[in-house]
């Protein structure tokens, strides 16, 4: 399972109606997280690194998109407060 960290320009992002996505937010934070389904989010503010079961380590932040794939384990380690808009598909 693959997690993509994408740096789009703001056409792409307009294109895929980011903006109008809703949006979440988390404090700094270490957490589990199981995808039932896929999500692509944009972060507008913050730093993350996620944990797959493999030791893989993906660190995105503030203007990252990033794709997580239907079926993912892994661990959320927020270093910055999160903002960011998401959506499930």
């Amino acid at each position: 399972m693959k997690i993509v960290i994408e740096k789009p320009d703001k056409k792409t992002l307009e294109t895929k109606g980011v903006f109008s996505w809703p949006i979440w937010e988390k404090e700094v934070s270490k957490f589990d997280w199981y995808y039932d389904f896929s999500e692509e989010c944009y972060l507008l503010k913050g730093k993350v690194v996620v944990e797959t079961p493999d030791g893989k380590k993906f660190t995105f932040g503030a203007g990252d998109y990033v794709t997580f794939p239907k079926g993912l384990s892994c661990i959320w380690e927020v270093q910055e407060p999160v903002k960011k808009h998401y959506n499930f598909k």
